[in-house]
């Protein structure tokens, strides 16, 4: 009975027993935070890499870059020179060129546009892509038409000489106020504004100029140059505007020849 007594006192409950699931637990916690850890160190080489690639295409830079890698860490080795723009003679001349073209067809397409330049109804403006003439739809079409008028004609006709021996692309486009026109032959401010730009485009043909270098559009009142709220504003948005349009703009004058490397012939 003593030896029973003394067995059931041996057997005691272990309480230390929660600290192996504690120390599990521990250990899996840590190996997830180095996992997360390693996840979110970014390659330095590679970030820099791409960083000054995005700033060199933006700022048309020239950017070196040694990726030879080091012996002692087996880790590229990223050398940045400092920018550089190199801009192609080629490109160059064919801007300045070009730009003198324009100039002078800008020149020309006033003079003979005199007989339309009254009260400011013409106006002649170079942009980077080219030179746009707008006209003033009130003395190439009556109210509601798309037939040019007679002075129209003659003014229009001599602009298509000027234009036709060169070869840049020709955009026509129609603008229209925001009244509305509802007629049969014109439902919309779309077919009248389509159909002035065609009348335009059609002239140019007849007398000279490439179909394959014109382009007819009609925006309708989407476009407007001024505040329709006004007469003076509606009748400045009824116009035709003929875009001569340049081949090579400045953002291609500008693209970055690389230089050869140093030690190269």
């Amino acid at each position: 009975m003593a030896r029973r007594r003394k067995n059931h006192e041996e057997e005691h409950e272990n309480l230390d027993r929660w600290l192996v699931s504690y120390a599990d637990f521990i250990t899996l916690l840590f190996a997830f935070f180095v996992v997360m850890y390693a996840l979110s160190v970014v390659n330095e080489g590679k970030y820099r890499l791409l960083s000054n690639s995005i700033v060199a295409a933006f700022n048309k830079s020239v950017i070196t870059v040694d990726v030879t890698p080091i012996a002692s860490q087996g880790v590229p080795q990223i050398m940045l020179n400092k920018p550089s723009i190199a801009i192609n003679p080629k490109y160059e001349e064919e801007k300045r060129q070009t730009k003198g073209k324009m100039r002078n067809i800008a020149r020309e397409v006033i003079d003979a546009l005199g007989p339309l330049a009254k009260d400011g109804q013409v106006r002649v403006t170079e942009g980077l892509l080219g030179i746009t003439i707008e006209i003033n739809a009130s003395v190439l079409f009556s109210p509601g038409e798309a037939k040019l008028a007679p002075i129209a004609v003659s003014a229009l006709a001599a602009v298509a000489q000027l234009i036709s021996p060169i070869d840049f692309p020709i955009v026509v486009e129609g603008h229209t106020d925001n009244l509305p026109i509802r007629t049969e032959q014109f439902p919309s401010n779309w077919e009248l504004s389509g159909a002035r730009a065609s009348s335009v485009v059609r002239l140019f043909i007849d007398n000279g100029v490439a179909p394959s270098r014109l382009t007819a559009t009609g925006y309708a009142d989407q476009r407007p140059v001024a505040d329709n709220e006004s007469a003076e504003g509606r009748q400045r948005n009824r116009r035709v505007a003929i875009n001569i349009e340049s081949k090579t703009p400045d953002t291609l004058a500008d693209v970055p020849v690389l230089p050869k490397p140093e030690g190269q012939p």
